[in-house]
């Protein structure tokens, strides 16, 4: 699949790329932004930024320490100009955890949930997600019944990750419809500001509870775990094992549905490529890591902010200028992946290096299980519909109003023949 509007829609270099809240032309829109230039000026609702868009100065600055994520160092914020109104603000200061620190203050927020999502961890939990994508697949058949269309994201790809996470995190299954909602207002632009404020006091109140809860009792899960870490002798606060809750779960549950619905959409369309995997002429993992390079599930990421001047290319990065790092794009940069990178082609024949997880101290800590949810889904969803197919149109799927996930609608599609 190429880039449809790459040739018609190029910005001129240098120029300001509007990002496109409704997310209306997101082939477009990357190569608005690819053209732009290594460093790409943007508007976010309003407010300026830059952008990077190439594999190599992203892998650069990920680990350069004159960018951090501490919202205090950003311009805009300290004079006002962005406030709590900006609807993007949650994004960005949503309380303390490790994904708004830096340095030791990061390392030690973060070590107990690296130590809780080990490969060995990961394998015993294994026989969980393969039960509970065997019961949604039960849950799709029925709802596919006698050529019923159906929606594979509301049936599969949504409930699966949040099922997961929500074991990890000792969330009683109950309240998994609720996050998913919750979570879902929280993302989309539709949103008003201040219900999506007030989505986050709801959310505080939750994970407020639910920590209290396992600090009386805790349990063997990845909450308790936070509860009882202690580094170098200070063991995290409330507020800290609160906001590592909040960020982790939005992180581990919609990075995996994007994951699981973008590689389907590929293979659908690629049906040669389709052929190879299911004879087993190229493996899962590499559908998977060509799907996280090709179409990321993550589309901008927000935002980290310059300590000091930082020269990339021909531009500069202002101190106290925030920047974004926009995945999509770069994950489709030629001078990393060559003239094609506009093509889903899991017959590749480099290695796939993408950073679509990050790189650096930041680099996302669920990254080996989003793979593992989509090396048990992907192969089991196409072992029971190998004849699975779109119901509509390729061209006709809808993105959500979301800047920084690359999340559809819906997914409506056929089980059988």
């Amino acid at each position: 699949m190429k880039c449809p509007h790459a040739a018609q829609t190029a910005a001129p270099h240098g120029a300001t790329v509007v990002i496109d809240p409704m997310v209306r032309d997101l082939d477009g829109e990357t190569a608005r932004l690819r053209d732009a230039g290594p460093l790409a000026r943007i508007e976010l609702l309003g407010v300026p930024a830059w952008t990077l868009t190439r594999h190599a100065d992203a892998r650069r600055l990920l680990v350069d320490p004159r960018l951090v994520k501490d919202i205090n160092a950003w311009g805009l914020w300290q004079s006002g100009v962005v406030t709590r109104d900006w609807p993007l603000i949650g994004m960005i200061d949503a309380g303390r955890s490790m994904f708004t620190v830096d340095g030791d203050e990061h390392r030690r927020l973060r070590t107990k949930t690296s130590q809780a999502l080990t490969p060995r961890r990961l394998e015993a939990i294994r026989p969980d997600i393969e039960k509970f994508t065997a019961e949604l697949l039960d849950a799709l058949e029925e709802a596919g019944r006698d050529g019923a269309v159906v929606d594979l994201k509301s049936v599969f790809a949504q409930p699966l990750p949040m099922r997961v996470v929500g074991m990890l995190m000792g969330v009683d299954p109950a309240e998994n419809a609720m996050l998913t909602r919750q979570y879902k207002a929280f993302f989309s632009m539709l949103t008003p500001q201040a219900e999506r404020l007030a989505l986050l006091d709801d959310l505080d109140v939750f994970y407020t509870a639910l920590v209290r809860e396992k600090t009386a009792r805790p349990t063997d899960d990845l909450t308790s775990a936070l509860i009882l870490a202690e580094e170098g002798g200070e063991p995290l606060t409330e507020e800290e094992v609160i906001g590592n809750l909040k960020a982790m779960v939005a992180a581990g549950h919609e990075t995996t549905i994007g994951l699981i619905l973008n590689a389907v959409r590929a293979l659908l369309a690629n049906p040669g490529q389709l052929r190879m995997v299911l004879d087993g002429e190229v493996s899962w993992e590499t559908v998977i890591e060509e799907t996280l390079r090709w179409d990321t599930p993550t589309t901008h990421l927000l935002m980290r902010f310059a300590t000091e001047d930082i020269q990339v290319g021909d531009g500069v990065i202002a101190k106290g200028e925030g920047v974004v790092v926009s995945y999509r794009v770069i994950g489709r940069d030629p001078e990393q992946h060559g003239p094609d990178a506009d093509a889903f082609d899991i017959t590749r024949p480099t290695p796939i290096r993408h950073m679509t997880f990050g790189h650096g101290p930041h680099i996302c800590p669920g990254a080996a299980l989003s793979r593992v949810e989509a090396g048990i889904a992907l192969p089991a969803l196409f072992a029971r519909f190998p004849d699975l197919r779109l119901a509509v149109p390729d061209e006709e799927l809808r993105n959500l109003p979301v800047m920084t996930q690359n999340d559809m609608e819906s997914f409506p599609v056929l089980l059988h023949g």
